[in-house]
């Protein structure tokens, strides 16, 4: 049918019978919605939002405020309706001279209002500055707020922030220039193809709404990513240990095992050849074992740090040791994998025990007397419903944690990543480093709250001594040489509190390096990039602030200094190791079998 025939002459005019045939395909679609909405599963009510009694403190001293400075109060908000009325006024005076276009515009630059029409067309133009208005005004309200402890004030803050940004005209279709344009071009097909992005997306969540970032049919774990060949020599119920094939004649005596976090797949750090840290490592001449943690359901209720650090980290250097022939072994420790390696050393001197020769800790905190921006998930109020809901469920869901770091950067890993997919309609990207955020990993329910309760609440490794294993530890326990590698612009892991615990440990043989850019990126910076630059200063009796004044910047990546530094505690070279021996057979090619078992609810 042609556009004449449907009822217009017009070329760009609306294919009305498409248009009507994808009106009908929505109300289909919405039946699916709400039959997928009404799987949600129930969650305590701490895990929807921080405890009430937050904002009614808030409140409160805002009343107060109000009642003792009352001047200063009338005088942000008659700031507040002056620019507002001043704004409705310049428009209506801009429209009343026959003009289409928007008043004067001071409004600071976001990416969020890409569109040119934000800033031309008079509608969406007066939306985007009254909603800047009304956001400085939302800010300049939680700062007038005395009489908050710095951790309320911190929490406020952020809160006020997620409702501020949840309420921006572009997550509305009514006010998105961009998702109006598609669906007109479209004759609606963008809407239909978010409605179903969105429907796919609740069903395969529980119910949640939780956006896919990635497309999940571009990659296959072991065949286009996670690729550096090896096997898997070894695998027990927590983990299976894989040796790396060496690429070179020689290798350094002594071996190095990588720890990753058990929040997340060690692939990260072999997502492909141009920026795998993995094939890095076996390049340069290194025996490298890397473990894979399993992914846990609720048969692993029980599993405590303990057991992780028994059958996980002491297990894993035993295998070595016997593997390669040698009494001590090099170890890294990735974020949370880290903290856990820095609870094994300690234990170990408590022990008596000797078989780790230096330790290499990744965006690693030690530390928790400064929570950093996560610090506003772990009042009691979120805490207390974890402990609720793991104990029903007998795992901590991945689902939370991927949900707890995307609404820090709720921004870039919800809202605009929502907009693409629900309302423009768009297939999520492939792209390798997404596709990993979302395969997330599961944490037993006693292993989580000992963590969350003892190191992150209680910070009891830092102060007074954390329990573990029949000893009570400390930072100062940790005698090992150190070389620490913590990220500038790290939100989850912050650089200064990184380096706090470094200080606090008993080694004297300590090196900090401060990479640029964040948790992922400022680790995974390969050299061959050039991209992101280092920071040295050896002086490590520095408060942070000194330490970074003091620093001397180095271009390029750190991972070449961090080389020579293990080189000169990896003793001499030998033959090639091939994987395994005659007691640990070949199980699997790498990345082996539990980087890719989805466990059963």
């Amino acid at each position: 049918m042609t556009t004449k025939e449907s009822g217009t002459d017009h070329p760009d005019a609306p294919n009305l019978e498409k248009l009507t045939e994808n009106l009908e395909h929505v109300e289909t679609l919405s039946k699916r919605l709400v039959e997928a909405l009404s799987h949600k599963r129930q969650l305590p009510a701490s895990l929807q939002g921080p405890n009430q009694e937050l904002f009614a403190k808030a409140a409160t001293a805002y009343v107060q405020e109000m009642m003792q400075n009352p001047a200063k109060i009338v005088e942000h908000q008659i700031d507040y309706w002056k620019q507002t009325v001043t704004h409705y006024v310049e428009a209506q005076q801009t429209l009343a001279k026959g003009k289409l276009e928007a008043p004067e515009d001071h409004t600071p630059r976001d990416r969020r209002f890409k569109n040119p029409l934000w800033e031309t067309h008079p509608y969406f133009n007066f939306l985007k500055q009254q909603y800047m208005m009304n956001a400085a005004a939302v800010d300049q309200a939680v700062a007038d707020i005395d009489g908050l402890d710095p951790d309320e004030r911190k929490r406020v803050e952020y809160f006020s922030r997620q409702i501020v940004d949840l309420f921006a005209p572009t997550n509305f279709l009514a006010s998105n220039p961009d998702a109006l344009e598609r669906a007109v071009q479209t004759d609606g097909q963008s809407l239909v193809d978010g409605l179903e992005n969105l429907v796919a997306d609740i069903e395969a969540n529980h119910g949640e709404v939780q956006v896919n970032l990635a497309d999940k049919s571009a990659f296959t774990v072991g065949e286009n990513i996670a690729t550096t060949p090896g096997e898997v020599i070894f695998r027990n119920r927590l983990f299976e240990l894989i040796q790396y094939t060496p690429t070179t004649d020689q290798v350094h005596q002594t071996p190095l095992i990588l720890f990753p976090p058990w929040i997340n797949k060690f692939y990260i750090l072999d997502l492909k050849e141009q920026n795998s840290l993995i094939k890095w490592i076996v390049d340069q001449g290194f025996t490298l074992f890397v473990v894979s943690w399993v992914n846990p359901d609720a048969s692993y209720r029980d599993t405590a740090l303990d057991d992780y650090i028994e059958e996980g980290y002491l297990t894993a250097i035993r295998e070595v040791q016997e593997i390669c022939g040698v009494k001590k072994v090099n170890v890294v420790g990735y974020c949370i994998a880290g903290t856990t390696l820095s609870l094994t050393m300690a234990l170990l001197r408590k022990r008596g025990e000797d078989p780790i020769k230096s330790a290499t800790l990744f965006t690693t905190l030690t530390d928790f007397s400064d929570q950093g921006e996560v610090g506003v998930f772990l009042d009691d109020d979120f805490v207390d419903g974890i402990e609720q809901q793991v104990g029903k469920d007998g795992y901590l869901s991945s689902f939370f944690m991927s949900r707890t770091f995307s609404y820090l950067r709720s921004n870039d890993l919800i809202y605009q990543p929502a907009i693409k997919s629900y309302m423009m309609g768009e297939a999520p990207p492939a792209f390798d480093l997404l596709y990993w955020n979302g395969d997330g990993t599961n944490l037993p329910a006693k292993m989580a709250v000992q963590y969350l309760r003892g190191l992150c609440q209680d910070d009891r490794f830092a102060q007074g001594g954390f329990e573990i294993c029949g000893e009570t530890v400390t930072l100062g326990d940790v005698k090992t040489p150190i070389c620490a590698i913590a990220c500038e612009t790290d939100h989850i892991a912050p650089w200064d509190n990184s380096y706090r615990g470094v200080q606090q440990m008993g080694s004297a043989d300590k090196t900090f390096i401060m990479s640029q850019s964040g948790h992922i990126a400022g680790i995974v910076n390969p050299p061959s990039k050039n991209k992101y630059g280092h920071y040295i200063n050896d002086d490590l009796s520095l408060d942070a602030p000194a330490w970074q004044e003091g620093a001397t910047f180095h271009e390029g990546s750190w991972w070449p200094r961090w080389g020579k530094w293990l080189a000169g505690r990896s003793g001499k070279k030998v033959k090639a190791r091939q994987p395994g021996d005659s007691t640990h057979p070949a199980l699997s090619p790498a990345p082996g079998t539990y980087v890719t078992a989805t466990p059963s609810d």
